[in-house]
Formats: structure tokens, sequence, C-alpha cells
């Protein structure tokens, strides 16, 4: 049986903790930083754990990542 594939957006984008959530970077930090506050960009450091549903979704993406 052959392995299943990753999918290369997902393991770019998102990485598996220890106990098995997803973290990904925030969103709205790539450009118009400007126009952000400044308390926005303060919170927007690192990397954020994803909600349910979306560690659902970013789990399916990547089979052997759990």
């Amino acid at each position: 049986m052959p392995k299943m594939k990753t999918k290369s957006s997902a393991k770019k984008r998102f990485k598996v903790t220890g106990t098995g959530k997803v973290m990904a970077a925030q969103a709205g930090k790539q450009h118009g930083m400007i126009k952000r506050s400044n308390k926005f960009l303060r919170n927007a450091r690192g990397m954020q754990v994803l909600s349910d549903p979306d560690q659902k979704i970013a789990k399916s993406y990547m089979p052997y990542d759990r």
C-alpha cells in the first residue's frame, strides 16, 4: 500500500506540538503594518494555536504528523 502524500503548503505553514495541537502564524501580518494598531502587532507575534475545527482540517493535510 503506498504512503499518503502530505500537502506541501501545510508542512510549510503548520507545526504540530507534542500534545497534538496545531500552531500557525497569525494572519494579517504580511503587509500594511502602518494601518494596523500597535496592540494588534504585539498580539500577533509568534505562533497561535488553531481552533478545533481548523486543527482537524490541518491534520488531514498532514497524515503522518499526529
